[in-house]
């Protein structure tokens, strides 16, 4: 079988989508599934994405998409974004009556709406609604949306979605991510608080930075927003990117992992963070109550990092955590969910 994923998130970007294509990619391929992914680097008439430089939106990408395609000629087409790549691949399959799964990998109506709000303060509930109509458009001409938790599929049909859902999980490589020795960090003041992931303003990061923490507050990561924040917060400690073992054993030395995040819809790093012994503190809500579902695992709260943060390491028990994620999570099973929404 021949695979062909669309995906306007994809090498040379850092995020959650691109990783999620990674993993499956390679646990497909130990399968004897032949995967394709196209990207923005596939194109030459790219333009920066506004606010976000670091991500590249092809232009007017249908004519070259549609001879790749058809020089590729996959058995099935799985569209990973709503970015004009995926936009210009769901107009290729209903032209050509094809069926085609999608996935929701992002809260795409608070990002664009965060943005405008950003801009003019409000903009945020018209440009929310707009989006939610745009999102709902594209998914509903899929054959199968792949949504990561209960919790995210409830959300979708409330806003109207209509197609025929399917789990798609996610995985950690506990080759890597493990418990281990403090072997960085420590001669940061204690407790070590952690955040990995971009630097956007989607991220709410403030929440983290601003939260009142006597030990230190690390961030990994870029993204368009990191000189503003670093600027003014001058006592958190950007490192900037990490990957790999350097990036392994900053989870592993750290004491709690924050996520402020409110608009992702499951979390990657939170995998990571729990497979290395690191509890996680977040807000409950989609994606982190998904996940943290045991007080061993971390805590949640409604309004307040902080209450989180220190219930977290209070009650965070690693060797428990990462017990947890090598039994609940792993790259064969989503790759097998994946294969049967195709």
């Amino acid at each position: 079988m021949k695979v062909l994923i669309i995906s306007d998130a994809w090498h040379p970007q850092i995020n959650g989508v691109v990783r999620t294509y990674e993993y499956l990619s390679r646990e497909l391929q130990k399968m004897g599934i032949e995967v394709e992914v196209f990207g923005p680097a596939h194109f030459s008439a790219t333009m920066p994405m506004p606010f976000y430089p670091e991500i590249r939106l092809v232009i007017r990408p249908y004519k070259r998409l549609k001879r790749m395609i058809e020089e590729y000629a996959p058995d099935k087409i799985h569209i990973a974004t709503e970015g004009p790549l995926g936009w210009a691949g769901r107009k290729y399959c209903l032209r050509q009556s094809l069926h085609f799964t999608s996935s929701y990998h992002t809260q795409f109506p608070d990002y664009i709406a965060k943005r405008f709000a950003w801009l003019i303060p409000p903009l945020y509930k018209t440009a929310h609604s707009n989006a939610i109509r745009l999102v709902r458009n594209f998914h509903n001409a899929a054959n199968c949306v792949l949504v990561s938790t209960a919790s995210l599929e409830q959300q979708l049909r409330n806003w109207g979605f209509t197609a025929p859902m399917k789990r798609f999980s996610r995985g950690v490589d506990t080759s890597l991510f493990h418990p281990g020795p403090k072997t960085v960090l420590q001669e940061l003041r204690k407790p070590v608080a952690l955040y990995v992931g971009r630097i956007a303003i989607e991220k709410n990061l403030e929440d983290f930075l601003g939260m009142k923490w006597e030990g230190s507050k690390v961030i990994i990561g870029d993204g368009p927003v990191r000189q503003a924040l670093s600027r003014k917060y001058p006592e958190a400690i950007f490192m900037g990117t990490r990957q790999g073992k350097e990036l392994a054993a900053c989870y592993r030395s750290a004491d709690v992992f924050v996520f402020p995040s409110k608009t992702d819809t499951f979390g990657i790093v939170l995998l990571e963070a729990l497979a290395s012994g690191l509890p996680v503190a977040g807000y409950n809500i989609t994606g982190p109550k998904d996940i943290v579902k045991e007080p061993f695992l971390g805590a949640l709260d409604g309004e307040s990092l902080e209450v989180a943060a220190r219930r977290a390491i209070e009650q965070g028990r690693p060797e428990q955590c990462a017990a947890y994620v090598k039994e609940n999570y792993g790259w064969r099973t989503a790759a097998e969910q994946f294969l049967e929404a195709l």
